[in-house]
């Protein structure tokens, strides 16, 4: 009969637990306000004045020195008598990428670090299971040697060791297909119109595809950009820290630059990912802009529903993640998908992961 084995007690690290739960505030906060490390700071030390995050054993002032000494945080020294400032490191930049990944895509299964399967079966990257017969074109790297040694004993006998062509079996091989993807991110003054905070979840959105993509899939290129009034390029490291302008939302020229770098790219599959409240409201025509916020414009509309046709028939497929719940712009976004024959995401912003998938290529709509 086996009894019970006493061991020794041993604690939790409370200071460990505490500092983690004070890192996923300072992460959500660090975003927020745009990479200021002071104004977060200040804003956790208000939220601890009031529900008492930190203890008598644990002070804000040695979070902030588990932050340096961590590699979260550096301090720039501004010279005789000046205050000392805080900045964010690379390791901040991928923890709040990694974090975004998970509350986003937190339902998915995790794997390890891969491409896109395709259906066809051949000289390739991935091997799988299956077996064939040698074939003429095939090369000897991807001779099976035990199951074509068993062959040859089986077909030929054991007193003399005979191996024919026949006798050779080959490892098939599953192709993986490289993808290059630009990554639009609305931010126009839409984003937080009205009180209504929608910038925060789409940068979310925007750092778990980016994380996911260079992780899980590192032979794909990613290029990144914003569009408010104009559209421009910008570095994964910024992802995190974007603040919305005093900007209309110039779509078509956000679509002219992801083609424009699509089309520099020499990968056949090519993808554009899209996150937006949804409404188009500026045009550039040439040094003047044509705006309109109020409605959906039929001039805009019909040149962006022109461009994702174009999309289309260059072989992009634009998925657009729906970051707002309005019925008049969801209907947009779904005529715009529908035209380009991509997909679309459906998000609320109280329930960000939860989304809705709507997809044109398969004519299916289902939850995520």
């Amino acid at each position: 009969m086996t009894g019970h084995r006493f061991t020794q007690y041993i604690p939790k690290d409370t200071k460990q637990n505490t500092f983690e739960a004070l890192l996923d505030m300072f992460l959500q906060l660090v975003s927020m306000t745009a990479g200021n490390v002071a104004e977060a700071l200040s804003w956790m030390s208000d939220l601890d004045r009031k529900y008492n995050f930190t203890s008598d054993a644990y002070g804000m002032a040695d979070f902030i020195n588990d932050l340096k000494d961590k590699g979260y945080i550096k301090e720039d020294q501004q010279g005789l008598g000046g205050d000392s400032q805080f900045r964010v490191t690379a390791k901040t930049d991928q923890s709040i990428r990694k974090n975004a990944v998970e509350e986003i895509f937190g339902k998915l299964k995790k794997s390890g670090k891969g491409n896109h399967n395709v259906n066809v079966s051949g000289i390739g990257d991935e091997p799988t299971a299956d077996r064939r017969e040698f074939q003429f074109g095939d090369k000897p790297e991807q001779v099976a040697i035990s199951e074509s040694i068993k062959n040859a004993q089986i077909n030929h006998g054991l007193g003399e060791f005979v191996l024919l062509e026949s006798d050779l079996e080959v490892q098939e091989y599953e192709y993986k297909a490289q993808t290059s993807t630009v990554l639009m991110l609305d931010i126009s003054h839409s984003m937080i119109l009205y009180g209504e905070d929608r910038i925060t979840p789409a940068k979310k959105t925007a750092m778990a595809l980016a994380e996911t993509i260079k992780t899980k899939y590192p032979k794909d290129t990613l290029d990144i950009i914003v569009f408010g009034n104009d559209a421009w390029q910008i570095q994964l490291k910024d992802l995190p820290y974007l603040e919305v302008g005093p900007y209309h939302t110039n779509t078509v020229a956000g679509l002219e630059l992801a083609m424009e770098l699509l089309r520099r790219r020499k990968n056949k599959n090519k993808q554009i990912l899209m996150i937006t409240d949804g409404k188009p409201t500026c045009l550039k025509e040439g040094l003047r802009y044509y705006k309109n916020s109020f409605g959906l414009d039929r001039k805009i509309v019909a040149k962006t529903l022109n461009l994702a046709d174009q999309c289309r028939k260059a072989k992009i497929t634009v998925t657009t993640f729906m970051i707002a719940s309005d019925p008049y712009l969801q209907e947009f976004v779904r005529e715009f998908t529908q035209a380009n024959n991509g997909k679309a995401y459906y998000s609320d912003l109280n329930k960000l992961g939860s989304f809705v998938f709507e997809d044109f290529q398969r004519n299916r709509r289902r939850g995520l």
